[in-house]
């Protein structure tokens, strides 16, 4: 082991383009997710082990085989809708209807699809995006599945192969695909790479959720053409904090909470996630169990010395306990702390997966079993947007990796030095995807 004397931490303390292009489509499946718990949670119940399975096996292997993941031609309920469960006539649009929209969200959709203008009831890039749309009836069975991020209500209504998604509580149409209107491109927030960084908390029982260290660092990231990547980072890492001195990259909580973590990823990788999404142990057992679990293939056996589990190789279905013991193990790895980091990326791909064959119709029930678990500074919008990147993703242009180098001690303590291979990664992943 090499041995490095980095500076100590102050006294007192324990020691993000180019767009590529390409047209956009719905792609087979998922290889990236919104956030660590917000994929997980995100999957719903309609989508069945055995296919879920599949595709995460699909996904760990970065192979895509045809036969079992056709191209959908369009999203797939699988969760009934959580809205008030009216049938609202859609203002603008002949006899048609979104079923379990509130009445202002049916009359707004109406008038998307009328061509009527939608003013201060859709965003600045929204408006943008469907300037050159042609006017058309609402496809029929539209319907609605609303729910809240943080009290903040939110809807995605689909309509044949369109979706529309939207913000209350005044509701404003945030972004959405609208290929029956002429729509070639989806308008999700902002153009360009969006990256958000999804934070595991090692509070116990007792303990502050946003005041311990950070178990888990993935910075997840798409790059709005297709292609996305999910970067891990070692607990160990040393670097500047963004509260002073340096220290481990996961102590950065411990002092000034997770702005002061968001703050010090940012500038330690020199991405620019827009906020972050932030759960404990056993808000994250009690989502991936309430959806569940998580179906993957499990690259090898995996014993679980701190949680007394034992993970055998190949296709299963994850439990709450089991998912979080694979994400944590790092005793009985080969590569530690690296290797932690690597299986964190695989319950995201595999947790993506699932959320994928749910379809986004998903997502506002995901977002309120988040919010009763989570916290996040990302706004209803923001975090809206951002997650239903997820279905345009394609699988085959979606990396995975994790920061490494040497390691080292300071103060005691045994850490690790970012090298070239971390800066490399850095690098590769500003334009929102990792080769």
């Amino acid at each position: 082991m090499s041995t490095t004397t980095p500076t100590a931490p102050d006294a007192g303390r324990p020691g993000p383009t180019a767009a590529r292009g390409r047209r956009w489509a719905p792609s087979a499946a998922a290889a990236a997710a919104a956030a660590l718990l917000l994929a997980a949670c995100t999957g719903g119940e309609g989508a069945t082990s055995s296919a879920a399975t599949g595709a995460a096996s699909n996904a760990t292997t970065g192979t895509t085989p045809a036969a079992s993941n056709p191209a959908p031609s369009s999203p797939t309920p699988s969760i009934p809708a959580t809205g008030d469960g009216a049938t609202t006539p859609a203002s603008g649009s002949s006899d048609a209807t979104v079923t379990g929209a509130p009445a202002a969200l049916g009359a707004l959709v109406g008038r998307l699809y009328a061509g009527q203008g939608l003013g201060a009831g859709a965003t600045a890039t929204v408006a943008a995006a469907l300037e050159g749309a042609t006017p058309a009836a609402l496809p029929a069975g539209a319907k609605a599945t609303t729910g809240t991020w943080f009290g903040t209500p939110v809807a995605v209504v689909t309509a044949g192969r369109d979706v529309t998604l939207a913000v209350g509580p005044t509701w404003r149409v945030v972004g959405g695909w609208w290929p029956s209107l002429g729509v070639d491109a989806p308008s999700l927030g902002r153009p360009g790479p969006r990256f958000v960084l999804a934070v595991g908390s090692d509070a116990r029982r007792g303990e502050p959720l946003d005041r311990t260290r950070a178990d888990v660092l993935q910075v997840v990231g798409t790059d709005g053409s297709g292609g996305g990547g999910v970067l891990g980072l070692a607990r160990d890492l040393w670097v500047p904090l963004s509260t002073g001195g340096k220290g481990k990259i996961n102590a950065a909580m411990v002092f000034g909470g997770p702005e002061a973590q968001l703050k010090t990823v940012r500038a330690a990788t020199g991405l620019p996630a827009e906020g972050y999404v932030l759960v404990g142990f056993g808000g994250f057992t009690r989502v991936v169990d309430d959806q569940g679990g998580i179906p993957m293939v499990v690259p090898e056996r995996v014993d679980a010395s701190h949680a007394d589990l034992v993970i055998e190789k190949g296709p299963q279905t994850l439990t709450g306990k089991q998912a979080l013991a694979y994400a944590r193990e790092r005793k009985t790895l080969p590569d530690g702390d690296f290797g932690r980091s690597r299986h964190q990326g695989q319950i995201i791909l595999a947790a993506a997966v699932k959320a994928k064959l749910a379809g986004p119709q998903a997502i506002p029930a995901a977002f309120t079993s988040f919010s009763g678990v989570g916290r996040s500074d990302l706004s209803a919008e923001a975090m809206l947007t951002y997650a239903a990147r997820l279905y345009a993703l394609n699988p085959l242009e979606v990396g995975r990796g994790v920061a490494k180098g040497a390691f080292g001690t300071a103060s005691g303590q045994s850490i690790v030095v970012l090298g070239e291979q971390a800066r490399r990664l850095f690098a590769d992943f500003r334009d929102g995807r990792l080769s």
